[in-house]
């Protein structure tokens, strides 16, 4: 919730990595306490059962994958990813569809308030190594709100060419922010 809970987790992350059963219980609990609330918001309230379920998988997930955390990266981001699969893997099985927009950085960070400097400038740089045009669609469609028919249109293509453009441009930048494995 506060802007150290990044650097708060990933110390712990790294102690349990090295061996730390206590840092890596405190890891399992401060998680806990945002997962909770994070599929609660997805699910709501009346899905108690469901939202404990994904909480329970994520958390498993993550000690699955802990050896695999790079610490060069931001945890938040990496426990999240894992998260968001888990939720899309549990919307899959219930043949739910949802739409989660891609400019959720608040949720990825679990960060309350991120300076929008920063959050511009993620993006910025998440955005800018996609080509041109599916940056630009990834922007007027996801961003701007704009339908696919207008942004395709704004860059000259049609709606189908726009839609698989953006497809590949969102399965791109899923690649670059999806953990490995699991």
């Amino acid at each position: 919730m506060f802007p150290d809970v990044e650097q708060r987790l990933k110390t712990l992350m790294l102690r349990a990595q090295a061996g730390d059963g206590q840092a890596w219980r405190e890891v399992l609990t401060l998680l806990n306490l945002r997962l909770t609330p994070y599929f609660r918001r997805r699910l709501g309230a009346d899905h108690a059962a469901e939202v404990e379920d994904l909480v329970q998988e994520t958390l498993l997930a993550v000690h699955r994958r802990r050896m695999t955390y790079d610490p060069g990266q931001p945890f938040t981001a990496w426990a999240h990813a894992m998260a968001r699969y888990k939720l899309i893997d549990h919307w899959r099985r219930r043949s739910i569809r949802r739409h989660v927009p891609l400019d959720d950085v608040a949720d990825t960070l679990w960060v309350d308030e991120a300076p929008q400097g920063e959050v511009k400038a993620d993006l910025d740089r998440l955005l800018g190594g996609l080509p041109e045009r599916q940056e630009q669609l990834v922007r007027g469609v996801k961003i701007e709100g704009l339908s696919l028919a207008e942004a395709g249109e704004r860059l000259g293509m049609s709606e189908g060419a726009a839609k698989v453009s953006l497809h590949r441009a969102l399965k791109a930048l899923m690649a670059r922010v999806a953990p490995r494995g699991d």
